[in-house]
């Protein structure tokens, strides 16, 4: 029979969790703010006493006031929306081809004995090592900085890819066999969630060895760029404006990385493992 105060003893227990879920991401949000405020609050201090020089190590406030002037300005905005574009045109090619290659690899053994002992060679070729041939090859330009990001985001999502293809139970296999799984129900139910894992770890460290490889590509040779800006601001002591861009790509390195992390949360619900 139908009650009422079921319903409403539902809708009540239903509050009582979304309100727990809340204050647990707010006790979450404070405790991830109290190391940061205590070394800026720190840091404040030791420059306005004098403690540490202005020159080396200016304090938060000059740095952020600063960084308002340059919004102000209008050339921030700038600067970041072109490294902006570049991080996402190069990790856009680099991480696409490392997936794909990774996953050939992964579900074929006959593409492994081919392509992975080239691919590991070139992995362990740092990237700095390749900015001059880069440059002789394709200059200053464009072309040349989306490649360095493409080789640095590339090679994360390659490995990852095919470990994590690799790393599939066998015993999953024999299930699949039993219940007579087609080519692609195994692909589509079996691996690809297997795999999932180690695919969004890859997409992780893909991002930010991206933004690795932009500021290495800006700071060897740009004439834009929050790399750019460092350089100029570096040549000119002008040692808050070089806080401001150092800040922002480690910023927005963090903002990407929670996104991918905020996916990987509702992708990876049925993964039961330890929190801590």
């Amino acid at each position: 029979m139908y009650s009422p105060s079921l319903d409403h003893e539902k809708d009540i227990k239903k509050q009582k969790i979304k309100r727990v879920k809340q204050n647990n991401k707010v006790s979450v949000f404070i405790r991830g703010m109290i190391f940061p405020l205590i070394v800026l609050t720190i840091w404040e201090l030791a420059g306005y006493f004098s403690l540490i020089s202005d020159t080396l190590l200016p304090r938060p406030s000059s740095i952020f006031l600063t960084f308002v002037d340059l919004v102000t300005a209008g050339n921030l905005l700038y600067h970041f929306q072109v490294s902006f574009l570049r991080a996402l045109g190069g990790f856009l090619i680099g991480g696409t081809l490392g997936l794909i290659a990774g996953l050939a690899v992964g579900f074929s053994s006959k593409a492994e004995q081919t392509l992975d002992p080239t691919m590991q060679m070139l992995r362990t070729i740092p990237t700095l090592a390749v900015i001059p041939l880069f440059i002789l090859w394709f200059g200053f330009g464009e072309v040349s900085i989306l490649l360095l990001i493409a080789k640095g985001a590339f090679f994360p999502l390659y490995v990852n890819a095919f470990l994590g293809i690799r790393s599939v139970d066998t015993k999953m296999f024999e299930v699949a066999k039993v219940l007579e799984f087609s080519k692609w129900k195994q692909i589509k139910n079996l691996i690809l969630p297997s795999a999932l894992p180690n695919i969004l770890l890859g997409l992780r460290l893909a991002l930010g060895a991206a933004w690795l490889a932009l500021v290495a590509a800006e700071l060897m040779g740009s004439s834009e760029g929050i790399g750019y800006l460092i350089t100029d601001a570096r040549q000119f002591s002008q040692t808050t404006v070089v806080f401001v861009g150092i800040i922002i790509f480690a910023v927005f390195g963090k903002a990407s990385d929670s996104f991918v992390r905020f996916f990987e949360r509702r992708l990876l619900k049925w993964r039961d493992s330890y929190k801590g």
